[in-house]
C-alpha cells in the first residue's frame, strides 16, 4: 500500500481551506484518510499553516511520500529541511 501525505479540501466555494491527511494513495482526494495531522489555511493573512509534528515525522519514517504541495507546507514548518 502506497501512503501519501496530501491536501484535504474543505471549505466553500471561493474560501478553501485544507487539512494535511496521510491517505492511500488510491483513495480520492476528498476521500478517506488514515489520519489527519494539520491544517493549511490560504485566505487567512497570514496564511495559517499548523501541522503536528511529531505525527508527521513518525509517517515518514514509516514510508509515506508527500505530495509536492504537502513537502512545501512541511518545510515551512519546519518537519523536513
Amino acid at each position: 500500500m502506497a501512503v501519501k501525505i496530501r491536501l484535504k479540501r474543505m471549505g466553500a466555494k471561493k474560501a478553501p481551506h485544507y487539512r494535511v491527511v496521510v491517505a492511500d494513495s488510491r483513495s480520492p482526494r476528498d476521500g478517506r484518510f488514515i489520519e489527519e495531522i494539520g491544517y493549511y489555511n490560504p485566505v487567512a493573512k497570514p496564511e495559517e499553516i499548523k501541522i503536528d509534528v511529531e505525527k508527521a515525522k513518525n509517517w515518514l519514517s514509516k514510508g509515506a511520500q508527500p505530495t509536492d504541495t504537502a513537502r512545501a507546507l512541511l518545510k515551512k514548518s519546519g518537519v523536513i529541511q
